[in-house]
C-alpha cells in the first residue's frame, strides 16, 4: 500500500503511512489504515481528493495495471 500511494500523483504529496489493523487468513480479509496530511482547507478538496471511493479507486488502479 505504501508503494501505492506513495506514487500515486493526486495522493503521493498527502500519503504519510499505512497500516494493517486486522488480518485473517480464514475470510481473507484485511482493514487497514491511510494517514494522510491534509492542506489547509482548500475549496473541494476534502469533497474530491479525500473522498474515500477516490482513495479506493488509486488502490484498484493499481492492481488493474499489475494484470
Amino acid at each position: 500500500l505504501t508503494d501505492v500511494y506513495c506514487s500515486s500523483p493526486a495522493l503521493g504529496r498527502y500519503f504519510r503511512s499505512a497500516q494493517v489493523v486486522y488480518f485473517s487468513n480464514e475470510s481473507s480479509t484485511v482493514f487497514y489504515q491511510l494517514e494522510f496530511s491534509v492542506p489547509p482547507s482548500t475549496e473541494g478538496f476534502m469533497e474530491n481528493t479525500m473522498n474515500p471511493d477516490f482513495i479506493k479507486n488509486v488502490l484498484r488502479q493499481s492492481i488493474y495495471d499489475e494484470d
